[in-house]
């Protein structure tokens, strides 16, 4: 048998198989089930994409019209969940406002034993359309006092976010820069919130607990954080100069930036170009002159000093605060998409299932001898 071989952090290391995704392998860059994430982003719906993750095929028009309204009744919570909601402060974290949702959620419509394809189907696409209603019934009830409807006749899980959030409908451009960020975060691999998630599902638990684990994961700032703490950083900036000279300061502190780089791209992440295209055009709209060109010259100074390229966290920080967006609920707009992602990794862990098991390598102590508690 061959010596195992051990990897700080797991890093390189293949843990399995997928048909779901390609990140950053030569030839690929980033598709879903084989499409171009470039393709995706321009042309398809997030409702399209989050079938053709769940399904492996882009969906027919009358499946896409049978499962958007599916997801539009999807969209009410049952009265003990919004009681749930309620007794939670204005003060949680928005992530374990989801992760609470969705636990309780799974006490209330509990996945059937022996779980069957259809009932796990059913769940994927209740939670789908239920997160967006989670997050913000909370946020508004805790931050605002109001009990809102939230199955509102938006056609989208984007534009069903920003009525919610807004109060009113928004305008195609705002729908449509939410529906592309939803595209690009919703799915990548065995990521390690995606990660958590096979690993619940190897032990044959139940749907809602994979997502529960998924969210506690992804909740970690060195994983979906990121565009919150780009956020953090731009916002204070003046003008591109105060940015340059922030960041040279930054750099000779040796401060992480957060935003820039990637565990696994080398050269560019495939999503940063397009997302950066989106917050041009809504700063643009809102007649922005300050957090673009701020962002662009932050961009420069990292590529000339470091190296490094910003990820598709640091320009969807600018696009989401352009669109009105509380920086705490970035991170969970990330949820709202990658649950698409976790899902079909549910599915396929099921479809071809064996416990999740890996090894360590021992650090400590060598066999030691028992001392009686009167002799130590």
């Amino acid at each position: 048998m061959a010596e195992p071989t051990y990897s700080r952090g797991m890093a390189g290391v293949i843990a399995g198989e997928t048909a779901i995704a390609t990140v950053g392998q030569e030839g690929h860059g980033l598709t879903y089930r084989g499409y171009s994430i470039f393709d995706l982003a321009e042309h398809a719906t997030f409702e399209e994409v989050a079938w053709l993750l769940l399904h492996g095929e882009l969906p027919t028009a009358d499946e896409l019209a049978g499962f958007k309204a599916r997801l539009l009744a999807g969209r009410a919570l049952p009265k003990a969940l919004r009681h749930v909601l309620e007794q939670l402060p204005s003060t949680s974290h928005p992530m374990d406002v989801l992760r609470t949702g969705v636990s309780a959620l799974g006490c209330l419509e509990p996945e059937p034993e022996p779980a069957t394809p259809d009932a796990q189907q059913r769940i994927a696409e209740r939670l789908i359309a239920a997160l967006p209603s989670v997050l913000m019934y909370w946020y508004q009830f805790a931050h605002h006092g109001r009990q809102i409807d939230t199955a509102v006749e938006d056609g989208s899980v984007a534009g069903h976010f920003l009525h919610l959030l807004y109060g009113h409908m928004p305008d195609a451009t705002q729908q449509r820069a939410v529906d592309v960020s939803l595209i690009l975060y919703a799915e990548h691999e065995f990521n390690a919130s995606t990660f958590t998630a096979r690993i619940t599902t190897s032990t044959l638990s139940d749907v809602y607990s994979t997502i529960t684990g998924a969210i506690g994961t992804l909740r970690g700032p060195l994983h979906g954080g990121a565009n919150e703490a780009a956020m953090a950083l731009i916002e204070p900036l003046q003008n591109a100069d105060d940015a340059e000279r922030y960041i040279m300061e930054a750099l000779a502190r040796k401060d992480k930036i957060m935003g820039f780089g990637h565990r696994v791209y080398r050269v560019s992440d495939p999503r940063s170009d397009v997302i950066k295209g989106w917050a041009k055009t809504l700063a643009d709209a809102t007649g922005d002159t300050r957090l673009y060109p701020v962002s662009e010259r932050i961009e420069a100074v990292m590529r000339r000093e470091k190296d490094l390229f910003p990820n598709l966290d640091f320009y969807s920080a600018s696009a989401y605060h352009f669109l009105g967006i509380p920086t705490p609920l970035f991170t969970p707009i990330f949820v709202l998409s990658r649950v698409s992602g976790w899902l079909a990794h549910v599915f396929e862990q099921r479809g071809d299932n064996r416990l999740i098991r890996p090894s360590a390598v021992y650090t400590g102590p060598d066999e030691r001898a028992w001392v009686p508690i009167d002799q130590r």
